[in-house]
């Protein structure tokens, strides 16, 4: 008995000093954190979540304040080290870890910068980020969500359902991807991964080797942007944005599927933070069969984001990505015998040095510096076919060769190598309602061409710019811009861009808000390496070539509806493109703009400006969020494209009177979106019309038909973790031809299964 009342005594005690310790802690001063948050302008930022939990217990109490509207806030807390976290989209979340000490008080005024990866916020189509409804030209985005859902694996997959767009491929896999928009040529856009110029000198990307890796957003840019960004954004800018490490617990994504025609694709992704130091790695690898002879296909892919924060305003980072493919192509199997050993390798290599940071409270700067590498091997070492007959111009070479009466497999080795390496300089001077921003760059081009006869060709180039950004009245925001190019071709030239956008009306229920926007620019390309250098004395190269050229203008309306459940997007563009280079030959004889070299027999060729286009039309964007399951968007373009100039048009489909080859007047698509609990599914339908194109091969053929084409993807989340995914593109095993003479990719299912850790803080 006694024993017992001492361990009673005992623990009455223990009872006695734990209350006593805690009624003197919920004695202790509250400390306060306080300050004000403001927007890169200055602006006070209202309705951001300041929100304060213990560190390293995820059960604790959760502590929170919404600022005001001039982006003031308090948050009053027990003692205690807490890790406090700033929120509200579109803005990029900040975190910070503090000891409290009873009583202390702490003030953090703090800028919160646009988030650039969120799909509310603009990057590519101004000098500095600003939220999507106050761009003056004509956007998409799209983010890692959509990406997702649809299981875009390469850029064309995703692209292909947005409004303006037009993709073709010369082939199911691996044949080259051409992205054409506006109506303008496939060399019309410049693309940017990270910032970095990806374009071949005076080119076009090669879409199909380019994966959606380590991509959270597409940014599409309608309109002549080259007073920005300089040569080839005649028509648009496409730019893509890795992903960035954003928690102290990595996360990681593991994938792998396969299907029909021998596919199979694995890869991963990790990405995480280390104190001040984020980083982001991904990597993947994708081989197939493909649906007929030599249409094997091998594409690798290996990303890094890298970034480093010396305090919160000033950042160093590190983007890294590398494409690598080998394929098979058949050729116009629709036409002639597939070409049984002709190969196209590439590989596509950018990298980019970016350090930002922010000087007394209006001026930022940038400077950074890129490369990028393309690599493209295209031969063909054995005859798969030739022409019959003992006076034919293509004999048999290769003893297993068909017989065909009119089609010829040459052999050839072509390589062609291409580096872009340059630096700019920006610096904006921030204001509430205005921004200045000039601009610096510098580029050196350095090209080999296997058939050339100079073994190295080189261009350098340099740029200024100044762009004003002014909001004359909330509901006004206005963009005024200038660039004076200097080219190692070309010389000087001065292209400006200026725009508007009013937000009409503010409203909530069945007519929400209403806002206009209209946009003009210019743009300007460079001719080609070949199209300039070129030394051979009967097929020379034209160094006074003129850049070719855009005028564009458009005008649009947005305009949201049904308590913002409904937007609706209707674009005007007017695209006039001229001094356009086309190729022109001389036959002994005749008649010649400039005098032929003696000692050329079989006649003479060289480069000019002479073709004159135009493109316009309107895109036409819906978005919908039907229930609360399921979300539509839909897309229609009319694109009225017309030849006006065409002196030296080598087909019939070039002569003047005829639309722009594979740019269809009238496409479009519609996707359904749903989720149920943990199933998700993306239905998406394409079509387009008929389109002007050739066969290039002397048949005549000047049409391809239209078609539609519907994809389905799914997944289902059998764990938080783990999810089983299925998609089928082409579902109906549609006939077509994105090109003509080129037959689509049939039905193709593939299944797989994912591994997904958030990671957290």
């Amino acid at each position: 008995m006694k024993k017992l009342s001492l361990s009673a005594g005992f623990f009455a005690l223990l009872f006695f000093v734990s209350a006593i310790s805690a009624f003197s802690q919920s004695q202790l001063p509250d400390a306060h954190v306080l300050g004000t948050l403001t927007d890169p302008s200055g602006a006070g930022i209202g309705s951001v979540r300041v929100a304060a939990q213990l560190e390293g217990k995820a059960d604790a109490q959760l502590w929170s304040a919404t600022s005001t509207t001039d982006g003031a806030y308090h948050l009053s807390l027990p003692p205690g080290r807490y890790v406090i976290h700033f929120s509200r989209d579109p803005f990029a979340p900040r975190e910070f870890t503090w000891d409290l000490s009873p009583g202390e008080s702490r003030t953090l005024d703090l800028r919160l910068e646009l988030e650039r990866l969120s799909s509310s916020v603009v990057v590519t189509a101004e000098a500095e980020p600003v939220l999507r409804p106050q761009s003056t030209a004509p956007t998409d985005a799209l983010t890692r969500e959509v990406i997702d859902q649809r299981q875009a694996v390469t850029l064309p997959d995703l692209l292909q359902f947005s409004p303006g767009v037009t993709i073709a491929r010369t082939g199911a896999n691996g044949g080259t991807a051409s992205f054409f928009l506006d109506g303008g040529n496939s060399n019309f856009t410049k693309v940017l991964v990270d910032g970095v110029p990806i374009n071949p000198p005076g080119g076009a990307v090669d879409f199909s080797i380019v994966t959606l890796d380590n991509v959270d957003k597409v940014e599409i840019v309608h309109g002549a942007e080259s007073a920005l960004y300089g040569t080839d954004a005649v028509s648009g800018v496409v730019q893509l944005f890795s992903h960035r490490g954003t928690t102290r617990i990595p996360a990681v994504t593991l994938f792998g599927e396969g299907g029909s025609y021998a596919n199979g694709r694995g890869g991963g992704q990790i990405s995480g933070l280390l104190g001040v130091f984020d980083y982001s790695g991904a990597a993947s690898y994708l081989q197939t069969d493909g649906q007929g002879p030599n249409d094997d296909f091998l594409n690798r892919a290996l990303t890094g984001n890298f970034g480093f924060a010396f305090s919160d305003t000033n950042h160093l980072r590190l983007t890294l990505r590398n494409n690598t493919s080998d394929a098979g192509i058949p050729g116009q199997t629709v036409f002639e015998p597939p070409s049984l050993h002709q190969q196209y390798d590439q590989k596509l290599f950018s990298a980019s040095a970016r350090w930002e940071f922010v000087s007394g409270d209006h001026w930022h700067y940038q400077f950074a510096g890129a490369e990028s590498y393309t690599h493209q091997h295209s031969f063909n070492p054995e005859q798969s076919f030739y022409i019959g007959g003992s006076d034919s111009s293509c004999p048999q070479t290769n003893p297993d060769a068909v017989a065909t009466t009119q089609f010829c497999d040459y052999t050839y080795d072509d390589v062609y190598n291409y580096n872009r390496a340059g630096f700019s300089a920006l610096t904006t001077y921030i204001l509430r309602d205005f921004a200045a921003t000039a601009g610096y760059q510098y580029e050196v081009e350095n090209g080999s061409i296997s058939y050339l006869e100079q073994t190295h060709v080189r261009r350098n180039n340099q740029g200024a710019f100044l762009d004003f950004r002014y909001l004359p009245h909330p509901r006004i925001s206005l963009d005024l811009g200038v660039r004076a190019e200097d080219n190692g071709n070309f010389g000087t030239r001065v292209v400006p861009r200026a725009g508007a956008s009013l937000a009409l009306r503010y409203g909530r229920g069945f007519w929400g808000d209403t806002r206009y926007r209209v946009f003009y620019g210019e743009g300007i390309k460079e001719p080609r390496f070949d199209q300039s250098y070129g030394t051979d004395p009967c097929d020379p190269g034209n160094p006074s070539l003129k850049p070719e050229a855009s005028k564009n203008w458009t005008t649009g309306i947005d305009q949201k509806l049904a308590n913002d459940r409904i937007k609706v997007s209707a674009d005007y563009f007017s695209n006039r493109f001229y001094d356009i280079v086309s190729f022109t030959y001389c036959s002994p004889g005749g008649s010649c703009p400039i005098t032929p070299p003696s000692g050329c027999p079989s006649g003479f060729g060289t480069f000019f400006n002479t073709d004159l286009a135009r493109a316009r039309g309107t895109n036409i964007a819906v978005e919908a969020r039907a229930t609360r399951w399921l979300f539509v968007t839909g897309n229609y373009t009319y694109d009225d494209s017309l030849i006006i100039k065409s002196p030296n048009a080598y087909d019939p489909s070039l002569i003047p009177g005829n639309r722009l080859a594979r740019r269809p007047p009238n496409s479009g698509s519609i996707t359904f979106t749903g989720t149920f609990h943990r199933f998700n599914a993306t239905l998406a339908g394409y079509f387009t019309g008929q389109r002007t194109d050739s066969d290039f091969l002397g048949l005549g053929y000047t049409r391809n038909p239209g078609y539609a084409r519907v994809d389905l993807a799914a997944n289902y989340n059998v764990t938080r973790s783990f999810a089983f995914t299925a998609r089928a593109t082409n579902l109906f095993n549609k006939q077509y031809q994105d090109a003509l003479g080129y037959p689509a990719l049939g039905r193709d299912y593939r299944f797989g299964l994912r591994y997904q850790f958030a990671g957290h803080n």
